[in-house]
């Protein structure tokens, strides 16, 4: 069937899109899938870009339930009882990891009864050497075959664990050793369609125009305009949790150590961070000479976020956060900064020049992100330590 380009529904595509999630105890063990409509859905797949437009993707469906039990032993061995025992540790406590780990292990103890695995495997061996030219020419295909299982009312998990034990798998399923197996695809109708959006990071966030770790928090206009709410970002995984990175991103002068331009800071009217607490920070360019502004804490949540604003709360000069985001073995510890809306040290600059905007906005983000980053190796460092 064509459709007419003009007819695409941009929000049915989006909605497909948003809400393909790993579905794992949401699989209808009891219902089995049509082999043809595995087949209509690796027709679809068949049409994402492949490297150099050559068709060297192949499919392997199992449904035959002695391989399918082999192939649960085989992931249980190669993962499964891993699993299960950080499941079992991580119940009850709250842990950020321990719904996924409760998902992915009624997976381990029901693989063997899902109706169908498909494992999309590819002609080639990679070489290790970093060069694109295998995965870049399945990935895309693996991941079309699982929006066309939810369009469909089907579901499945991106499961690669198995491969640990790769040379076994080849066994069971007569691959030969020139193919690369991708990933494993338990398939089922799901109970139910109401999936919904992950919590994700707002591309503003995490997108970077023309420099790693440049922000906007509007537009960016052409060419960039002070309004956009230009900043920077950097991020540094930490083998700590939270609550042991939290009373250093709450130190307002331990920086003071570690950037060429920060000096140390004062609260006050109190001793201790909070909600409204104001400090004066200390500076020093050697273009600009020393300086000293007014802070004020615009956000704390405690082992979450802590940041502050400069000059006035209303209309800041720039605002700076510290980030501590739960992760699998640690914490992912952000800082950033956004400049303006208010006045600041680029004042005089951006007025005296302001077809040069684009270009001294730019340079006062690469002046201040190689600090930042040597503030959060320290902070990481020392929580670790």
């Amino acid at each position: 069937m064509t459709i007419p380009s003009n007819a695409l529904d941009p929000a049915a595509v989006d909605y497909v899109l948003t809400t393909t999630r790993s579905v794992r105890k949401r699989l209808d063990l009891s219902r089995p899938v049509d082999p043809n409509t595995i087949l209509e859905c690796i027709d679809v797949a068949e049409q994402a870009p492949s490297g150099g437009n050559q068709a060297s993707r192949r499919w392997i469906v199992i449904d035959d339930a002695r391989r399918k039990r082999q192939l649960a032993d085989l992931y249980r061995a190669a993962a499964g009882d891993f699993i299960l025992g950080a499941r079992d540790q991580l119940a009850g406590t709250g842990h950020p990891q321990a719904k996924v780990l409760e998902s992915a292990a009624y997976l381990v103890d029901h693989l063997a009864e899902v109706p169908a695995i498909v494992i999309p495997t590819i002609l080639g061996r990679h070489d290790d050497s970093g060069r694109p030219g295998l995965f870049d020419s399945v990935i895309q295909a693996a991941w079309s075959f699982c929006l066309a299982l939810r369009a469909r009312g089907l579901g499945t998990a991106w499961v690669t664990a198995v491969f640990a034990r790769e040379q076994e798998l080849k066994e069971i399923l007569g691959i030969p050793d020139h193919l690369t197996e991708i990933v494993m695809l338990p398939v089922a109708h799901t109970i139910g369609m109401d999936f919904n959006r992950a919590p994700r990071r707002p591309a503003r966030a995490i997108t970077y125009f023309n420099t790693y770790g440049h922000t906007f928090e509007h537009g960016p206009t052409q060419p960039a305009a002070f309004t956009d709410g230009a900043g920077g970002e950097v991020e540094i995984d930490v083998d700590a949790p939270p609550e042991k990175l939290w009373p250093l991103v709450t130190d307002i002068s331990f920086g003071a150590d570690f950037s060429s331009e920060f000096r140390g800071a004062e609260w006050v009217d109190t001793d201790e961070p909070g909600l409204g607490a104001r400090f004066i920070g200390k500076n020093a360019h050697e273009a600009i000479g020393e300086w000293e502004v007014e802070c004020f804490v615009d956000v704390y949540e405690p082992n979450r976020v802590f940041g502050w604003c400069t000059s006035d709360p209303d209309n800041p000069g720039a605002r700076w956060r510290f980030e501590l985001e739960p992760i699998a073995g640690g914490t992912r510890l952000r800082h950033t900064v956004t400049i303006g809306p208010g006045p600041s040290g680029l004042t005089p600059a951006l007025t005296s020049m302001p077809e040069k905007t684009p270009r001294i906005l730019h340079r006062r983000i690469a002046e201040i992100r190689p600090n930042m980053q040597r503030i959060i190796e320290a902070m990481k460092a020392r929580a670790e330590a």
